[in-house]
C-alpha cells in the first residue's frame, strides 16, 4: 500500500511525533506511505490497526497526564511546564548533583529526575533536562586536522593507527603548527566477528571505545607480563603488518590486527594491577555502573553465543531476565576482561587529550559520533 496515510492516522501520527512526510529538497515535499507511517507507530508500541480508536485513546492520554516522559528548560528561565500542572501540584526534583528539590527555579544544568503529585492523587515521574542558553565557545578562532585514525600509522603501529599515535599528533600539531584541534572518526565499539562489520558509523556501542585502537606497550602492566617471549612473537607479527601497510601497499586488516591485539590483552590481564592502578579501575566501575556492567556482559555472551543477540537463547536476550543474571556470574571472567579493555581504551584515549592541551590546543581532541548503533549489537541488546 503507497497510499499516504489518511487524516486520523495522520493526526495519531503527529501525536507520537512521527512525521508522514520528509523533503529531500527545498521545493519538493515526499509523502510517506499509510505503510510506512502505520510500522513507525508500531515501533513505538502503537496499535494503529484502527487509527480512530487509537488517536482517541492518545487524546484522552495526553488530556489525563501530568508530564510528557521527558521535560526541556533553559537555565535561567522560569520552567514552562509548571503553568500546564493543576494549582496546588507538588514538585520533588533528584537533581544531577545528589540534592533534591520542591522548586523547579533556579536548577543547576544536568538532567534531573521530576516527580509530580496532583491535589487528586495523579503522579507523574519525568526526566527533567536543564540545559544553558548557549554552549561555552573555545577562545578565539582556530584550525584543526581531520584524521582517520586507522590511516595515521606509525613505527610503533601494530598495523594500524592507534592512540599512542593519535597523543603524538596533536602534540605535533599543537606546538609545531600552532593547530587547534585534532578531529577523529568514530572510535566507538564494534560489533565482533570475522570480518567486523567495516562501518564506524554502526558500532555495537556508541558508549563505550573499540580496544583495537589500544597502544599495547603503553598499558602499564605491559613490561611485567609472565611470557615475555609470547609478547615479543606478537609484536613480531604486528611489525610484518606494519610493514606491509607502510612499505608494501598493503591494506590494512583491522581483523588481523585485533586478533593480535586481543591475545596480548589476554597477557597483559594476566598481570595483578598495582594499588593505585586497582583503585583507579575500581573509581572507572563505580562511575560505570549498569551501563558498562551491560556492554561488558554483552560482550562476554557474543564470545559463546555469537554477536547476534537476536539468535541467543530466549532468556538472554533480555539483559534483566534471571538467565541473563545467571550467565553474568558464570561468565563473570570475561565480563571483567571487557571491563577492564573499555578502561584502558578510554585512558588512553584521555591521555592523547591531555597531551593536546598541554601542547596548547584550545579544543584539544574532536570525537565524531555515531548517529545509531548495529541492529544486533550491545546497545540496541541493553
Amino acid at each position: 500500500m503507497t497510499a499516504p496515510p489518511g487524516p486520523e492516522l495522520s493526526r495519531l501520527a503527529e501525536s507520537y511525533g512521527v512525521a508522514t512526510s520528509y523533503q529531500p529538497s527545498p521545493d519538493r515535499t515526499v509523502a510517506a506511505s499509510a505503510t510506512a507511517v502505520t510500522l513507525a507507530l508500531t515501533a513505538l508500541g502503537v496499535d494503529a490497526g484502527d487509527p480512530a480508536a487509537a488517536l482517541a485513546a492518545r487524546e484522552r492520554e495526553l488530556r489525563e497526564r501530568l508530564l510528557p516522559p521527558t521535560v526541556v528548560c533553559w537555565s535561567g528561565s522560569p520552567p514552562a511546564f509548571v503553568a500546564d500542572l493543576p494549582e496546588g501540584t507538588r514538585l520533588r526534583i533528584a537533581t544531577e548533583q545528589g540534592e533534591t528539590r520542591s522548586a523547579a527555579d533556579q536548577l543547576p544544568p544536568g538532567v534531573h529526575r521530576l516527580t509530580a503529585t496532583a491535589p487528586d492523587g495523579r503522579t507523574a515521574d519525568a526526566h527533567l533536562i536543564v540545559a544553558p542558553p548557549r554552549l561555552p565557545a573555545p577562545p578565539g578562532r582556530s584550525y584543526g586536522l581531520l584524521v582517520q585514525l586507522y590511516s595515521l600509522l606509525s613505527h610503533r603501529s601494530w598495523g594500524m593507527g592507534d592512540l599512542g599515535d593519535l597523543a603524538e599528533l596533536t602534540s605535533w600539531a599543537g606546538r609545531a603548527l600552532g593547530a587547534g584541534f585534532v578531529q577523529v572518526n568514530p572510535l566507538h565499539a564494534a560489533v565482533p566477528g570475522v570480518p567486523t562489520d567495516p562501518s564506524p558509523y554502526r558500532p555495537s556501542s556508541r558508549r563505550f571505545p573499540d580496544p583495537v585502537h589500544l597502544r599495547i606497550e603503553d598499558i602499564p602492566e605491559c613490561v611485567q607480563i609472565a611470557d615475555p617471549d609470547r609478547l615479543r612473537a606478537l609484536r613480531e607479527g604486528a611489525e610484518r603488518l606494519r610493514e606491509a601497510v607502510l612499505d608494501k601497499g598493503a591494506l590494512i586488516d583491522r581483523d588481523v590486527v585485533w586478533e593480535l591485539k586481543r591475545e596480548a590483552l589476554e597477557l597483559v590481564r594476566e598481570v595483578p594491577l598495582g594499588p593505585g592502578r586497582r583503585a583507579a579501575y575500581a573509581d572507572y566501575l563505580a562511575e560505570g555502573g549498569e551501563a558498562l556492567e551491560d556492554h561488558a556482559t554483552w560482550c562476554a555472551l557474543a564470545e559463546v553465543h555469537g554477536s547476534d543477540w537476536s539468535r541467543w537463547p530466549a532468556g538472554l536476550r533480555d539483559p534483566r531476565s534471571a538467565e541473563t543474571a545467571r550467565a553474568r556470574g558464570e561468565l563473570m571472567d570475561r565480563v571483567d576482561f571487557h571491563s577492564r579493555l573499555a578502561w584502558l581504551t578510554e585512558s588512553q584515549l584521555g591521555a592523547a587529550q591531555r597531551v593536546a592541551r598541554e601542547a596548547g590546543m584550545p579544543v584539544g581532541v574532536v570525537h565524531d559520533l555515531a548517529v545509531g548503533v548495529h541492529p544486533e549489537g550491545a546497545d540496541a541488546w541493553a
